[in-house]
C-alpha cells in the first residue's frame, strides 16, 4: 500500500516538474529567442563526437549510450545557464533586483532586505554568513554612498570585531553586475566560525531593520502618503 502511494505521489510530481520546465523555457524563449537552437545544438554535437569516437575504437554502441546520456546532461547545463542569464536580464535594472539575487544565495547566509532607503528608492541589503557583513546596495551611486557610510557607522557601534563588505550594484566601473554579486559574495575569504555568525545576527536583529523601526499608523493607510527624509512615517 505504502509502494503505490509512493508510486502515485512520484507520478504525480512528474507532470508538476515538466510543467515547471516548459514555462521556464517560455520565459528564457521571450528574452532569449535562441535558445532551442542552442540547447538543441549543444546535444546533437556532443552525441556525434562520442558516437565518432565509438566507431574510431569499435564500441559504437557504449560510446552511443554514454554520449546520449551526457548529451542530455551537456543539454540541462546549457539550458539552465541561457535561463539564468535570461532572468538576470530581465530583473536587472528593476527595484529590488539585487534582494531576489541575495535571497537565493545559498546557505550559510542570512540575508535582511532594505536596511536603509531614501526617498529616491536607493536602498541597501544586509547579508550574514562567514565572510562577516556584506552590504549590498543598488540605486544611483552618488546617494549611495551617504547610504552606505551612515549604516556602517550604525553596525560600527553594534558589530564592532566583524569586516564589513560593500558591493554596489551596477555596470559602471567599480560597481559589480547583477549576474555577478553571488559570486563575488562567494569568493569572499570566510574569517568567521558558525558561532560568530549567529551572534552577529543576533546583535544586528536586535538593532532592527528599516522595516521593524518604521512607526506605521493603525488602520488603512492613508492616500498619497510619501515616505519623508530619514526613513520614517508620520
Amino acid at each position: 500500500m505504502a509502494r503505490k502511494e509512493q508510486a502515485a505521489a512520484a507520478a504525480s510530481a512528474n507532470p508538476g516538474r515538466l510543467k515547471q520546465i516548459a514555462l521556464t523555457y517560455k520565459m528564457t524563449r521571450r528574452a532569449d529567442s535562441k535558445v532551442g537552437l542552442v540547447v538543441a545544438g549543444v546535444g546533437i554535437v556532443t552525441f556525434g563526437v562520442f558516437l565518432a569516437i565509438g566507431f574510431l575504437i569499435g564500441y559504437p554502441i557504449y560510446l552511443g549510450i554514454l554520449g546520449f546520456l551526457l548529451a542530455f546532461l551537456a543539454m540541462a547545463i546549457a539550458f539552465g545557464r541561457r535561463a539564468e542569464r535570461a532572468a538576470f536580464g530581465q530583473m536587472e535594472g528593476q527595484p529590488g533586483a539585487a534582494a531576489a539575487v541575495l535571497e537565493n544565495i545559498g546557505r550559510g547566509w542570512t540575508t535582511t532586505p532594505a536596511v536603509a532607503m531614501n526617498r529616491s528608492q536607493d536602498v541597501v541589503h544586509r547579508a550574514v554568513g562567514k565572510a562577516g557583513i556584506v552590504l549590498v546596495a543598488e540605486g544611483n551611486p552618488n546617494r549611495l554612498k551617504s547610504l552606505l557610510a551612515a549604516e556602517k557607522k550604525k553596525m560600527a557601534r553594534i558589530v564592532v570585531d566583524v569586516p564589513v563588505h560593500d558591493i554596489t550594484v551596477g555596470n559602471d566601473e567599480g560597481q559589480v553586475p547583477l549576474k555577478k554579486v553571488r559570486t563575488t559574495m562567494l569568493k569572499l575569504p570566510r574569517v568567521l566560525s558558525g558561532a560568530q555568525v549567529t551572534t552577529t545576527n543576533d546583535r544586528l536583529r536586535a538593532m532592527g531593520d528599516l522595516m521593524s523601526n518604521m512607526p506605521l499608523p493603525k488602520g488603512p493607510m492613508p492616500k498619497g502618503m510619501r515616505m519623508p527624509r530619514g526613513g520614517k512615517m508620520r
